[in-house]
């Protein structure tokens, strides 16, 4: 991995696994030569690709295995199809019996509406692969910060990960501002206001209310950092208060069960509580008490980082 600043923003797919795992290490899992194309896009005259938009494989870590994906959002925008569902469904069910830990480079605008259907049920899949494999102990760590986005499927199964490390350029919603727009009006939600978006949807609003646990820079050796600190420490619902001084690979592994699920819905209920009348993020951030909650877009990363130590919504608030 070069210590010369890499952008993951605009990292390719091939560019992301290499920065993040032990040089020369990288297996890949159907590869191109498999020549294992989505059955669909031809119907629509559409181009085929021969990963078709997803890049799965086995690795190390400083020396430990893991399985890892990354998405390519220049491809479809990184959209969920039945061959791409297929590839991280089966890398998730490896990882379970491998018991290997998972790390996800998510690029996605969600499921490809050309395969309808297909895409729709791989989400499932996916969702309950990373449940599977969570029961198990295994640890499914997401990074998100790439051109697409977090949209749509792919937003519901970042949230289903043990630990979600995000950029500033990072975002994640369920929704995307266009289909918010189409389906509420202009009024709603304008798409065409980038500050808006990502004042909404991006890495600095989600950090602060609990919806990622690690914020860093555009970097993708900030990106391979982080991934360490999430692969060493237990996994627990919402906080990022609870880092393990265990050396990687050796620490307590994460688990799932109803008492996490419970106090994920707990946290998800008071934030609806408190935060459901707000109009804005920066009502939501001086809700938070952050008085100068409009400086919050322009503060470098570092800043925002400490600031967001300091004032960020988790599952062990007592608000």
């Amino acid at each position: 991995m070069s210590s010369l600043h890499q952008s993951w923003y605009e990292a390719g797919a091939r560019e992301r696994i290499a920065a993040l795992v032990d040089a020369g290490s990288f297996t890949e899992y159907v590869g191109p030569e498999r020549r294992e194309t989505s059955p669909h896009l031809g119907i629509f005259d559409l181009p085929a690709q021969f990963d078709d938009g997803i890049v799965v494989g086995a690795a190390t870590v400083d020396g430990t295995p893991i399985l890892i994906a990354a998405q390519e959002g220049r491809f479809m925008g990184g959209a969920f199809g039945e061959v791409h569902g297929a590839k991280l469904t089966g890398l998730l069910r490896a990882a379970k019996a491998l018991n290997r830990d998972v790390v996800i480079a998510f690029d996605t605008g969600g499921v490809r509406l050309q395969e309808a259907n297909a895409g729709e049920i791989a989400i499932a899949e996916i969702m309950r692969a990373v449940t599977e494999a969570r029961i198990a102990g295994v640890r499914v760590v997401g990074l998100i910060g790439g051109r697409a986005g977090c949209y749509g499927g792919g937003g519901l199964i970042a949230g289903c990960c043990s630990t979600l490390i995000i950029s500033e350029q990072g975002r994640i919603s369920v929704t995307g501002p266009e289909v918010i727009e189409t389906n509420k009006g202009v009024e709603e939600f304008d798409s065409r206001d980038r500050a808006l978006v990502w004042r909404t949807m991006g890495g600095k609003h989600r950090t602060l209310i609990g919806g990622a646990d690690l914020f860093v820079d555009d970097d993708a050796a900030a990106f391979r950092a982080a991934m360490l600190a999430a692969l060493v420490r237990p996994a627990k619902a919402g906080s990022v208060r609870n880092a393990s001084s265990v050396p990687f690979g050796r620490g307590e592994r994460p688990g799932l069960d109803l008492a996490t699920l419970d106090a994920e819905q707990d946290r998800l209920e008071r934030r609806i509580a408190r935060f459901g009348d707000a109009a804005d993020a920066t009502d939501i951030w001086r809700t938070l008490g952050i008085d100068d909650a409009r400086a919050i877009p322009d503060m470098p990363s570092a800043a925002f980082a400490t600031l967001a130590a300091q004032y960020r919504e988790s599952a062990d608030d007592a608000r």
